[in-house]
């Protein structure tokens, strides 16, 4: 990554790749995908400005092979298959990249015109499409296999002549897929190590760079047909100061940490640095690293966004060359209130399992505890779910440890809540209806809990049967017993029989007796 032959460019995607990898170790936080979905923006973005230029190289190789056919004739023939094939290819990546998101059953948003990025933390279709076992499917080898050909093709197309072994060289470099040493020491198919197990958008976002690396390959070999190459080294003047905080957002009052580097590593040492009006020591220890990237480090101001501004200053050719810093990073308020949400209600419910997603803005899952009579962690990352027994309320305590190792604290009390009484049903009916006789007869008499978020089934283990002008029967179970069934038959045409004190039973609240049903007999 620090090769003087790189360009600015190159050196700014080998930059990006850099954070794209180091991001794929953290814990997969909305902010985390959305730091994906914003590269992904930068790569696009960045594609269609090196497309842009591109199309002048090829339009301005064509007038040159119109001018001077013995000079640029053959490169700019070379040019325009090159420009063929990357095109190609390219638009083959883009296809990929919507048969994911499609896959995923992501759509981009009418409003904004982003993709919900913040969602989009599963990798199964691709799992499932591209791999079988250890093997790739047919779909991954077809992906692969595209991969070779466009390489095939572009060596092609190139030749052997000495001239362009260099630029042949980091072609090969950037599609480089052969297979990965892991960090177990075991190899790693390329596709199964890039692709398996990702975040959709960490994947849309490798896919996009692998655009830019088509972009990139057509605009060298453009160059290189011209005589020149954007491999060369360039003047420190076409650089550019980026600023790469350690994080997005700062607590008011927290210091900023982070990194002020050029667009490409390089052991070239400032002569002078100043950022926010204050000059740097550049003597001091760790001030300067290997890479030529400055360390930062001042205190972050009030809530809001705010700008980073200074210069590195070089010496080229003999003469000060100032290069202007340029950034801005957001300062967000220290959190005080904790987000506590029942996932399926705003009360909790005596005796079942009530969901529930606790986290603190701004603080990783793992540094959050919460703790409720009846409340336990869940399977996921700030997940818990709380059984309450007894009381009316419970009261959930929520604390957080802060990146400075100071606490925040908070609570909230829910309500706790009975189970509701269910209805009684029969042939799928509640409340007063009309039923044929033997439909009451053969029929099983069950307990709903209607309108209740929880799925808990209820078993039905008696009830009472009441015929106008006879006494009530007691039934154990769910459908009518023999005296049931007689004084059922003795039921005139249009009675209305009655089953009423029904009782049942779950596995785990005690249930209250479901709601009477009054049938008219309609035969």
């Amino acid at each position: 990554m620090a090769d003087n032959n790189l360009s600015p460019r190159q050196k700014m995607i080998s930059l990006m790749y850099l954070v794209l990898i180091a991001m794929l170790a953290l814990n997969m936080s909305k902010e985390v995908l959305s730091a994906f979905g914003l590269m992904d923006e930068k790569f696009t973005s960045a594609n269609k400005v090196v497309g842009e230029a591109n199309e002048k190289s090829l339009a301005g190789l064509k007038l040159k092979a119109e001018e001077k056919p013995e000079e640029f004739k053959v490169a700019s023939a070379k040019a325009d298959q090159i420009a063929t094939l990357s095109n190609a290819f390219y638009m083959y990546l883009e296809n990929v990249k919507r048969d994911v998101i499609k896959g995923g059953k992501y759509e981009i948003d009418p409003d904004t015109g982003k993709l919900p990025y913040e969602s989009m933390d599963k990798g199964d279709w691709i799992d499932e499409k591209w791999f079988t076992g250890d093997r790739y499917s047919k779909l991954g080898q077809e992906f692969m296999d595209a991969i070779a050909k466009y390489k095939t093709d572009v060596k092609a197309v190139v030749g052997k002549d000495v001239k362009y072994l260099k630029a042949i060289e980091n072609f090969e470099a950037k599609f480089d897929v052969a297979d990965i040493k892991a960090g177990d020491g075991a190899k790693k198919l390329w596709l199964d190590y890039h692709f398996k197990g990702f975040p959709t958008i960490a994947s849309v976002t490798k896919l996009t760079a692998m655009q830019n690396d088509v972009k990139t390959t057509e605009a060298n070999m453009f160059n290189v047909f011209l005589g020149n190459t954007l491999d060369s080294a360039v003047s420190l003047k076409n650089y550019t100061a980026i600023v790469l905080a350690d994080k997005s957002a700062f607590f008011a009052g927290e210091q900023f940490k982070g990194r002020v580097v050029l667009g490409k590593y390089a052991n070239v040492v400032p002569t002078d640095l100043v950022v926010q009006g204050q000059k740097v020591n550049l003597e001091a220890e760790g001030a300067i690293d290997s890479l030529g990237a400055a360390a930062l480090k001042f205190n972050v101001g009030n809530v809001g966004e705010h700008k980073v501004n200074g210069k590195f200053t070089f010496l080229e050719d003999g003469k000060p060359l100032e290069i202007p810093i340029v950034g801005n990073y957001v300062v967000v308020p220290r959190p005080n209130s904790a987000t506590i949400s029942a996932d399926k209600m705003n009360v909790v419910y005596r005796g079942v399992q009530n969901p529930m997603t606790i986290s603190f803005a701004g603080v990783p899952a793992n540094k959050v505890n919460a703790s409720a009579a009846g409340l336990r962690r869940g399977s996921k990352s700030g997940t818990y779910v709380m059984v309450p027994t007894s009381g009316k309320t419970v009261t959930i305590n929520v604390s957080a440890t802060l990146d400075d190792g100071s606490k925040a604290n908070d609570k909230k009390t829910f309500r706790i809540k009975d189970i509701p009484a269910p209805v009684g049903q029969i042939a799928g009916k509640d409340g007063a209806f009309k039923l044929p006789r033997n439909n009451v007869e053969i029929g099983k008499v069950a307990a709903k809990l209607k309108d209740f978020d929880f799925d808990l089934p209820l078993t039905v283990t008696g009830f009472k049967f009441k015929v106008p002008g006879a006494p009530s029967v007691t039934v154990q179970g769910s459908r009518l017993n023999g005296a049931a069934k007689n004084a059922l038959r003795k039921a005139k045409r249009g009675a209305s029989v009655q089953i009423f004190d029904i009782k049942s039973k779950s596995s785990g609240p005690k249930i209250k007796p479901a709601a009477p049903i009054i049938i008219q007999l309609s035969n």
